[in-house]
């Protein structure tokens, strides 16, 4: 039998004179171990012709087009792409620093105990019920009752099953530390026993450094969730002083970031994140059937005021708005908490925004207040009268232009009679209206918390991928700090 690879005398004697390409093509066929040298070599100048060619980046990311334009995550985007941070490592802390504290036994909320509400269904609250009458059967559904001070369990509950969470904590690029503080100080903040207030903090900084982890970096790639704001943690040595606890003065926590819903101007630590709402959509369409809703709703009433007076204060702001606004039945919607059920029927505020092309936000028992998110989920253009009630704060989350999005009056010029509330809203037109709310709209998503895995980024998402981004860049770029 012939050899494939062996022509015949016969074929031989007829062949034409061997070409260059003839030639080689002879001694590949007769000389096997020649084609295996032509066949290494071949690899091998290939290999040098991609690498001289290509450009020097990594490989391009396959995006998903539909996912990018509606600004979901690409669907082809591998674990270590989207966990280029780095992993956070959760800390396993003893129950008595976070699940032993909620009250168990009150799941509803009560405007006679703060802590009502926060332990029910993981931070989020049960369903909010009373705005079946107000919404659509499948937005209502999107609605809680969530306590404002609820974000230490929400935080908990997500970064547990967030993607990048590592059970390995050689891994970890970022510690998370599962305290919460806001319940274990909250507990005693009217308690005249200052010590009660430290108790909790103490012991836990004295468990988590004892780690190796935390050791390791002194706590600066550790990070941690505070429900309240942050003068309630910074008590000082005066004994004058006896607001608060001072855990934030603690020196073990000078490194540590803490996401808080209201933090301490000059204070980089302190990363301000939206008080929770009560809208948590579980899906893309849900939210933007939503922003849709908020779009659309007739708004006949020019600005809304939504609180109640405080008695104890001096020269009362929101006594003077609500004064001002029941001298204005035609353009201001009156909500008064005093009277009306604002703690525990929602329907009562979200009807009043939702109805109002302008909401009023002077500040709160603090300059914050999280009345500002519930009047930019319900698409109302919010109108603030201290800078630090939002322009000084949450600069990961609401826009960089604030005329954009608000208006701001300063509240001296609306005490002394110098500028009138109502004359200054009417000077903008109906599409300067507009803008302003497509801008408040448009931030709906970087201001809510989702529930589940949906797919867009909400305030979760980007406080996590910020603090992770800080961390690299610490450590990548370290200075004395």
């Amino acid at each position: 039998m012939l050899s494939l690879h062996s022509p015949t005398p016969e074929v031989q004697s007829q062949k034409k004179p061997l070409h260059t390409l003839d030639f080689v093509k002879t001694h590949i066929s007769s000389h096997p171990r020649f084609c295996l040298f032509f066949t290494f070599l071949f690899i091998q100048v290939l290999v040098i012709s991609i690498a001289r060619n290509s450009p020097p980046c990594f490989p391009a990311i396959v995006r998903d087009p539909v996912a990018t334009a509606t600004g979901d995550k690409p669907a082809s985007v591998s674990y270590d792409e989207e966990c280029a941070s780095g992993r956070v490592y959760v800390y396993d802390l003893p129950s008595m620093f976070n699940r032993d504290l909620p009250l168990h036994n009150c799941t509803d909320l009560n405007p006679w105990n703060w802590q009502c509400g926060i332990d029910n269904n993981h931070g989020y609250g049960g369903p909010a019920t009373e705005l079946r009458r107000v919404l659509p059967g499948n937005l209502s559904k999107s609605w809680y009752r969530t306590n404002q001070f609820s974000l230490e369990l929400i935080f908990h509950q997500r970064i547990l099953q967030h993607k990048c969470r590592t059970p390995e904590p050689e891994s970890a690029a970022a510690f998370y530390i599962p305290f919460y503080a806001g319940l274990a100080v909250g507990k005693y903040l009217w308690v005249n026993d200052t010590s009660k207030r430290d108790w909790h903090c103490e012991m836990m900084l004295q468990w988590v450094k004892k780690h190796k982890y935390w050791k390791k970096s002194n706590g600066s790639d550790h990070f941690i969730t505070i429900g309240r704001i942050t003068w309630d943690f910074r008590r000082l040595t005066d004994p004058g002083q006896i607001w608060g606890s001072t855990f934030l003065n603690m020196p073990a926590m000078q490194k540590v970031t803490r996401f808080i819903i209201e933090k301490a101007p000059g204070d980089d630590r302190d990363v301000s994140v939206p008080y929770p709402t009560g809208f948590h959509p579980k899906t893309r369409e849900i939210l933007n059937q939503w922003q849709n809703f908020a779009r659309n709703y007739n708004r006949p009433s020019l600005f809304t005021f939504i609180g109640a007076t405080r008695g104890w204060v001096n020269n009362d702001f929101r006594g003077l708005l609500l004064n001002y606004c029941y001298n204005e039945p035609g353009s201001c919607r009156v909500v008064d908490c005093a009277t009306a059920q604002c703690s525990t029927d929602s329907s009562v505020i979200l009807e009043a925004l939702l109805g109002s092309e302008f909401c009023l936000q002077p500040r709160g028992d603090s300059f914050t207040r999280r009345s500002v998110f519930d009047c930019m989920v319900a698409g109302s253009v919010p109108v603030f009268f201290w800078k630090r009630t939002a322009y000084d704060q949450y600069e990961w989350f609401l826009p960089g232009e604030p005329e954009s999005y608000s208006v701001y009056i300063d509240h001296e010029a609306v005490r002394n009679g110098s500028s009138s509330i109502k004359q200054v809203l009417m000077r903008y037109s109906k599409e300067e209206i507009r803008r302003k709310r497509e801008k408040v709209i448009e931030t709906i998503p970087r201001i809510v918390y989702r529930m589940g895995n949906g797919k867009f980024e909400d305030a979760f998402d980007i406080a996590l991928n910020g603090v992770l981004e800080r961390i690299k860049e610490e450590r990548e770029w370290p200075s004395d700090r």
